[in-house]
């Protein structure tokens, strides 16, 4: 079988459409790496939006959920556990940045890694008084391995189509500017 040469034309168009994908995803990066400074200085974001792997965890009422029930909106997925120190002094500004932005758009999924169960985390938001978070608990932790995270606390953000667009490990005060402008520019561009 004979192959014919690509034309002038079609080759121009080709570098084009390359350059166009390349440009956009160069500035899209660009956007986002302005806006890592402060609390968001630790974020790392990907060149591309990466696809995601769902995982199931239980909701206060014992259903199963899944982060794909969530599709549409921007998620800030947070993995914690009530026995980690750093996780009990982030939680607060999760709540208030739930309270702050969560709505159609945007959702905190604070998914706690507990092993002793869902009470261990509903205890623990009443001493909290955390009042705009769900509680969320995977006692059996396959959701943070399956999602690559090996220490806690851990966030990913993901966009509207559930794919990730970069991951903080370690914890980080989620309402402070930085944080609540990174987040607005995934709403607004995804």
């Amino acid at each position: 079988m004979m192959t014919r040469p690509m034309s002038f034309t079609g080759l121009l168009f080709l570098l084009t459409f390359t350059g166009l994908v390349a440009g956009t995803s160069t500035a899209f990066s660009e956007n986002i790496d302005a806006l890592l400074t402060g609390e968001m200085q630790n974020f790392a974001p990907n060149d591309t939006s990466q696809p995601f792997k769902d995982f199931t965890f239980l909701n206060a009422n014992g259903e199963q959920k899944s982060v794909s029930d969530y599709q549409g909106k921007v998620i800030l997925l947070n993995f914690w556990a009530t026995w980690c120190a750093p996780c009990r002094k982030e939680m607060p500004s999760l709540d208030r940045l739930q309270g702050t932005l969560g709505g159609d758009d945007f959702e905190v999924l604070a998914i706690g890694q507990d092993l002793q169960g869902m009470e261990k985390v509903t205890d623990f938001f009443t001493k909290l008084g955390i009042q705009n978070l769900a509680a969320l608990n995977d006692e059996t932790v396959k959701s943070g391995r399956s999602s690559g995270v090996f220490g806690l606390p851990a966030s990913i953000l993901l966009n509207r189509n559930g794919e990730e667009v970069g991951r903080l490990v370690g914890p980080a005060e989620w309402d402070t500017p930085e944080a609540v402008a990174l987040i607005r520019h995934i709403i607004a561009g995804s």
